[in-house]
Order: structure tokens, then C-alpha cells, then sequence
């Protein structure tokens, strides 16, 4: 049985975008204000989507990522007029100096990176069907899903066929610490080369199951699609309006963020306004709970 969500509710792909669009939100400002908003949206997103625990999961990778972010930008990234500690000649890193600006704008950066990790780690993996997905990506291209299926599952195959060979390569009595050039060439043509092979088998075997073998002796059956349903319909048209919102927004220059050299912080009457309405946007698709099972 479903949850009672309408990301579980919608299509598959409906949802993904509206994962998307809270995504583009968070990249498109970096004003505090609406990062804060937007953190509020997807937090509460999760948990109406009953994600709570997929969010906490992701909170624990994203978190300390975020401080990392925040942490090596003032250092890496000398600009702003407020110094606030002089640190010296740091060897290759030449002479740091820690600013206000820099604090301020890694904890942004920081923030950004957290959110885009609660969006994709809670929401996305725990409202969407992964399978649903495919499937409606097939319903583009007859073979598009399953080639995409087997593209990610042979990723890591190939990776280790890599691995092998360099260690094959390691083991021989005029090896090198670093292979060269031509070594390289030689690796990633042999990889190819058997990459090419295992597709053949794999396409062979495709064929022998019959995949190749339209239904109905050769005659392709029409497609029915179901109509939208009325979450299918909120959910669409909140994540429009998110990024109608923040489209808007950069246009018309409202939420703005300056980092260096001195930080300035847009939070007028049309900031408020912006993280007001992508909180609503966001959440309006929770409010119907008509046709979801418990």
C-alpha cells in the first residue's frame, strides 16, 4: 500500500520534477532568506511525503559535507574587505586570510549543498518508483528504459575490468609506478574492446528471450495512457510555479545576494514575498488528500 502522499499519488515522472524544481529553487538564489524558505519547503515536504527517516538518513551524509563546503571556501577563497584573521604563508596555498564574506558565503555554499542532498536523498528516492520511471521513459524510445538499465549496470563492471588490467599491468617485471601514455591507451582499449563484447552477448541474449519480437506476431499494440489525475495536476502545477518563481525572481532582480567584496543581504518586502510563496507553492499539493490510500 501506498503512503498517504501525493508524490506517491502522482506519476512517477510528475513527481521527479517537482524534486527538480525545489532543486533549480535552490540553485537559482543565494540569498539566506529564501535558502532558509526553501529549507522549509523541502523538510516539510519529506515529511508530509512521509520521508522522515530517508531525510534523516540523507541529513547524515549531507550535513557533514555541508561543513566541509563551509569550511574550505573562506580558506580557498581570500576575497572580502573583513579580515578577521591572518593566517600567513600557508606554503602552496600562499598567504590566507580568513574574511567575514568568505565565512558567510561558504555557510551559503553549504547550505545550497545540503539542500540539493535532502531533495534527491529524501524525496526523490523515497517518492518516486524508480521502475515507474523507466517505464515512462520507455514509452518514449521502445528500447530507451532498458538501455538505460543496463548503461547503469555495467558502469561498474567496466570499472572493475579497469582496475584488473592496471593491477595485470603492475605485475610486470619493467612495470612503472605511473603508467604512461601508451600504457593508458592500451588499458582503455582493452576495456573497449571487452565492453564491446559483453554488449554483443548481452544483445544476443535480448534477442534469444524475444525482446526483439513486437506482441501480437509483429503488429504494435496502441498505447493508452490513463488521464491525469487531480494529483497528478498538483503536483505539475506547483513545480511550474516554482520555477516560475524563481525565474521571476532572477529577472526581475528581486532576492538578490552579494558575496564580495562586501556581503549584502536583498531582504525587502519582495525577499519576504518570494520565500513566502515558494513555502506555499511547495506545499499546496499536500493539502488535497482525497483518493490517497492509508
Amino acid at each position: 500500500m501506498r503512503p498517504a502522499s501525493a508524490l506517491h499519488a502522482a506519476r512517477a515522472g510528475i513527481s521527479a520534477a517537482y524534486v527538480c524544481a525545489l532543486v533549480a529553487v535552490v540553485l537559482a538564489f543565494e540569498n539566506p532568506i529564501v535558502l532558509a524558505a526553501s529549507a522549509v519547503a523541502i523538510v516539510a515536504a519529506a515529511l508530509l511525503a512521509g520521508a522522515g527517516g530517508p531525510l534523516l538518513r540523507a541529513a547524515l551524509f549531507g550535513v557533514p559535507f555541508a561543513l566541509l563546503v563551509a569550511v574550505v571556501n573562506p580558506l580557498v577563497a581570500g576575497e572580502g574587505l573583513t579580515v578577521l584573521a591572518r593566517l600567513g604563508e600557508l606554503g602552496p596555498l600562499g598567504n590566507l586570510d580568513i574574511t567575514r564574506e568568505g565565512l558567510v558565503f561558504g555557510a551559503v555554499l553549504g547550505l545550497r549543498a545540503l539542500l540539493i542532498v535532502l531533495a534527491s536523498g529524501a524525496l526523490l528516492a523515497a517518492t518516486v518508483d524508480p521502475d515507474e520511471l523507466l517505464g515512462g521513459m520507455r514509452r518514449c524510445s521502445a528500447r530507451f528504459g532498458l538501455t538505460a538499465a543496463l548503461a547503469v549496470r555495467l558502469v561498474p563492471v567496466l570499472g572493475r575490468d579497469a582496475r584488473r588490467l592496471a593491477d595485470a599491468r603492475r605485475c610486470r617485471p619493467d612495470a612503472t609506478d605511473k603508467p604512461g601514455g601508451a600504457e593508458r591507451l592500451q588499458i582503455v582499449r582493452a576495456v573497449a574492446t571487452g565492453a564491446l563484447d559483453r554488449a554483443l552477448d548481452v544483445a544476443a541474449t535480448l534477442e534469444v528471450r524475444g525482446y526483439a519480437i513486437s506482441a501480437e506476431g509483429g503488429r504494435r499494440r496502441p498505447r493508452t495512457r490513463a488521464p491525469w489525475s487531480r494529483h497528478d495536476l498538483a503536483v505539475a502545477a506547483s513545480a511550474a510555479g516554482l520555477v516560475a518563481l524563481a525565474a521571476g525572481a532572477r529577472l526581475l532582480g528581486t532576492a538578490g545576494f552579494e558575496a564580495y567584496p562586501r556581503t549584502i543581504v536583498a531582504a525587502g518586502a519582495g525577499t519576504w514575498l518570494i520565500a513566502a510563496a515558494i513555502v506555499a507553492v511547495a506545499l499546496l499539493p499536500f493539502a488535497d488528500r482525497r483518493g490517497i490510500l492509508r
